[in-house]
């Protein structure tokens, strides 16, 4: 049975996993593209090179989240976190944000490969999160 979960297991869910899918859109065309991201109880944080999603979210800065756990067809859980792209600029938070994902991912991405040489080209952004939202289904 299909129902909605709370706002508390909806944020647990999204600390504990660390892929989910970006959703943007440009001029009514929509772009969903997995990610890696670490949610720290407030926002979301991912890194990116420049490219595609990078400029959609700049000029439309309405952004979502939506990561899943599947145990099997009929046991997941599925949350959409909805809020606002922010590019992070400031060196210091920078670089603790860079800390945390590479903590976070040890297995290195293209990014992270990329991120390791020089932070110089690597776009570190938040979703600053408004609304959360979260359904699941369970079969005993």
């Amino acid at each position: 049975m299909i129902s909605e979960i709370g706002y508390r297991e909806a944020r647990e869910l999204l600390r504990n996993q660390n892929i989910g899918r970006l959703g943007c859109c440009r001029e009514s065309m929509p772009y969903v593209i997995p990610v890696n991201y670490f949610f720290d109880g407030e926002d979301i944080y991912i890194h990116s090179m420049p490219g595609h999603k990078i400029q959609i979210m700049r000029a439309n800065p309405h952004v979502c989240l939506q990561v899943d756990e599947i145990k099997d067809t009929f046991n997941w859980l599925s949350v959409i976190a909805f809020g606002r792209f922010e590019e992070v600029y400031d060196t210091t938070e920078r670089d603790r944000i860079m800390s945390a994902m590479f903590q976070r991912f040890p297995y290195l991405t293209p990014v992270e490969s990329k991120a390791r040489d020089s932070l110089s080209d690597v776009i570190v952004f938040r979703i600053r999160v408004e609304r959360i939202t979260g359904v699941s289904e369970h079969w005993p």
